[in-house]
């Protein structure tokens, strides 16, 4: 299901596993869940990384060693709550400047044992200034955000 509001959108899945192993399989395996395609570094990505604590980085490292951060964790709080800053213009540039930077939250929602509720919402996609509307609509599209939980959700049914 996906929702979008004037400068949010927002998108809600469930997977087959307990909340601990949802938030894990997230974070742990963000770069097979990130597509390579989705490149900012100007070389082929070796790997994404996504540091699992408050203040730890999300980035791209390429074969030379050279990285490109394009996120950041604002906050870390299992097994419940992830907060990303996306630190990408709507131009596809790096944004330097934290206040034109946008939002992603994660939450992980135990329904029971063995079934949790994810909810992702990219929100404040305003702070980006001009052009922000097709940023969020390549988020919302196909290969943006819904193909990023599409992948999420076959790795969790991995097991």
């Amino acid at each position: 299901m996906t929702q979008t509001t004037d400068s949010a959108l927002r998108l809600s899945i469930e997977v087959a596993v307990g909340v601990d192993r949802a938030l894990d399989v997230f974070t742990k395996d963000f770069d097979r869940i990130k597509p390579r395609e989705h490149n900012m570094l100007g070389e082929p990505i070796e790997e994404t990384v996504l540091e699992p604590r408050s203040g730890g980085r999300l980035y791209d490292r390429g074969a030379s060693g050279a990285t490109c951060a394009w996120g950041a964790v604002l906050v870390f709080d299992p097994p419940h709550r992830l907060l990303l800053g996306w630190n990408i213009s709507p131009h596809w540039q790096l944004e330097t400047d934290p206040t034109h930077a946008s939002e992603i939250e994660v939450t992980f929602t135990a329904l029971d044992d063995s079934h949790t509720r994810v909810d992702l919402g990219h929100r404040n996609l305003g702070r980006h200034g001009d052009g922000w509307q097709s940023l969020r609509s390549g988020r919302e599209a196909p290969d943006g955000w819904p193909l990023y939980l599409d992948r999420y959700a076959a790795l969790t049914a991995e097991g």
